[in-house]
């Protein structure tokens, strides 16, 4: 399932550059040197990287209790139909309620703070940068976390955000050291493409929690199989010596 977080990182990076491409192009890089600020460049991206890394860990155990709780098969398959009625429904379906408002009065918090650190020309700002890049607020990183909340686990929630933070950062790179590279019509195009990307890793962890037996696609669950085959692992004559103990 790792692979879905890659797959989600490189075909969402062209909405990325739509949103977090204005922060790319004026980062205080060395741009006189593309090998510097290729060097540079990517102190921002490990600020990324921890940030998504921390969330996934977080949403990572709160798929833990879920899996604990004996919902591992059912928490992969929600997850997946969350991901495709996510693409469904319009991206401003949520603005009108009210609970968006604390979060908009966070976001300026943040965007107040890039812009300061934005000023500063350090390697200390740089990775500062990114580490507050990571909490604004975007549907693909929102994706992502849903499936790093699948993942069941806060170590491999964790892996699945890095990897998916990894996947955004060969165009940002070249975003950063190119500028803006692609023309708005290009852009518009891909973006297009991205529902079908979500859909897809939706459908991955939809066939994932149905455990159908598919080796790497669909493997079956074997915690629940070491369950059901836990009482023949009692040898009979134990089990007998128990019950006799039990009426005497």
């Amino acid at each position: 399932m790792f692979l879905s977080a890659l797959l989600l990182g490189l075909g969402g990076s062209f909405h990325c550059i739509g949103m977090c491409g204005p922060i790319a192009f004026v980062l205080p890089v060395d741009r006189s040197s593309k090998w510097r600020a290729g060097l540079q460049s990517i102190l921002y991206h490990l600020g990324r990287l921890t940030t998504y890394s921390l969330i996934g860990l977080l949403f990572g155990l709160i798929g833990k209790g879920l899996y604990l709780a004996g919902f591992q098969q059912r928490i992969s398959i929600a997850m997946g139909i969350l991901m495709i009625v996510a693409v469904i429904f319009p991206t401003n379906y949520f603005t009108k309620f009210r609970f968006t408002q604390p979060l908009y009065k966070m976001v300026g918090r943040l965007k107040k703070s890039l812009g300061t650190y934005l000023h500063k020309k350090s390697n200390t700002a740089l990775f500062i940068i990114g580490f507050l890049n990571g909490f604004l607020p975007c549907g693909l990183v929102y994706m992502a976390l849903i499936g790093a909340t699948a993942m069941g686990d806060p170590i491999s929630g964790a892996l699945y955000m890095f990897i998916f933070g990894l996947g955004t950062s060969p165009l940002l790179t070249g975003a950063i050291l190119a500028g803006n590279f692609l023309s708005l019509s290009i852009r518009n195009r891909i973006n297009k493409l991205i529902p079908y990307f979500v859909v897809l890793v939706g459908v991955l962890f939809i066939l994932r929690g149905l455990a159908l037996g598919i080796p790497f696609l669909s493997p079956p669950n074997i915690k629940l199989q070491i369950d059901k085959n836990v009482k023949s692992c009692v040898p009979s004559d134990d089990s007998n010596r128990i019950k006799t103990k039990s009426i005497n």
